[in-house]
């Protein structure tokens, strides 16, 4: 499961070039491919959402962090990989699929940079990842196209997004993360208006690996993106059996048509590349099933799923009872400190949240 990258060949012409050239290298010397950090990027199964845990010479960077039914085996997935802090914790926007989970790790780890995009959400969620940012003495960094950051063995560079939108997924902060000659972008759930914004930009989108947008939807992966990026895989997070029919059939032709190895959190579980700077190998073989999600199941009028969860979630208000949220564990209380629960990270939201999220009452406290 190790997959070279086709700069090898292009060394290979090189050092034949500066032979007939009449030019050689120092004996010395060596032919450098590529940077000789490692870097492992964790594509979580959080189910129908999405959540990418990247490490690298001791550094540590996640991007998304799925939704409130998976925000415990986050935490629990980042403890296990020996995660005491985060340097780079990015949202790349504020739906309940992707920031949720992002919360009970600002509770768990220390974090040193926290990136988001520059609007307001309209919904409690919302509301407790700004104040728990706040109350860590931090402030969400929104970050303009182009920005470079140096990461571990390697960089990423912000994407997008150009402009903000009224439409929460076109506003996702896409990244492209670098390890010498192998690279990986990750766009959350930006849209085709924002892919062409990329494609626009005059940054160079190839890759190797491409999170694929929006769980796969048809309102991301257009084919321009598709052919400035020409991934030669595609890892899809998505969950089994999900009522979007994620992923779509369009978007699943379009990467079978290119040639595209596809790898499936909803099939495969947990996906995990490692990049040594030229090479790419992985914990699983790609997949390959092109075929779309359950079509079958579909949301009733117009809502996709992200404006579904935000027509569920009721925001806050002064006549609605809050409850008290833990980092992990399934229950929900009354008060921070019942004995049940650590209140240095605990939280507050509304309890029909928390109901709909899956919570139940504690029995000590209720």
């Amino acid at each position: 499961m190790i997959f070279q990258k086709h700069s090898k060949i292009k060394s290979i012409l090189l050092a034949f070039l500066l032979f007939f050239a009449g030019i050689s290298l120092p004996e010395n010397a060596k032919m450098v491919q590529a940077s000789s950090g490692g870097m492992t990027v964790h594509f979580l199964d959080v189910g129908q959402g999405l959540s990418i845990l990247v490490q690298s010479d001791g550094e540590t960077l996640l991007y998304d962090g799925g939704p409130r039914s998976a925000s415990s085996y986050v935490v629990s997935y980042l403890q296990d990989q020996q995660v005491e802090s985060i340097d780079y914790l990015i949202s790349s926007h504020y739906d309940e699929d992707h920031v949720s989970g992002l919360i009970g790790c600002l509770n768990t780890f220390s974090v040193k940079n926290v990136i988001g995009a520059d609007y307001v959400h309209d919904s409690s969620l919302y509301d407790s990842f700004v104040s728990k940012v706040e109350r860590l003495g931090l402030e969400i960094q929104h970050p303009s196209v182009g920005t470079e950051y140096e990461f571990g063995s390697g960089e990423f560079t912000v994407l997008s997004p150009a402009v903000i939108s009224n439409e929460s997924n076109a506003n996702s902060v896409a990244i492209k993360l670098t390890n010498g000659e192998n690279s990986f972008i990750f766009t959350g759930d930006a849209d085709h208006n924002s892919e062409a914004d990329m494609v626009s930009s005059g940054i160079d989108l190839d890759c190797d690996v491409l999170s694929v947008g929006h769980h796969g939807s048809a309102t991301a992966t257009s084919w321009d993106f598709l052919q400035a990026t020409v991934p030669q895989f595609a890892v899809i997070s998505c969950g089994a059996g999900n009522m979007y029919g994620h992923p779509d059939a369009d978007t699943m032709e379009k990467l079978s048509d290119m040639g595209i190895q596809v790898y499936r959190t909803d099939e495969q579980g947990t996906i995990i590349a490692s990049s040594d700077g030229s090479t790419i190998s992985w914990n699983v073989d790609p997949c390959n099933d092109y075929t779309a999600g359950d079509e079958s199941i579909s949301t009733e009028g117009n809502l996709t799923g992200d404006s579904l969860a935000e027509a569920t979630e009721e925001p806050a208000s002064g006549s609605e009872q809050m409850v008290w949220i833990s980092a992990t564990g399934s229950k929900y209380h009354s008060i921070p400190d019942c004995g049940n629960m650590n209140p240095d990270k605990a939280y507050q939201e509304p309890v029909s949240q928390a109901l709909e999220e899956g919570y139940e009452p504690c029995k000590k406290c209720f």
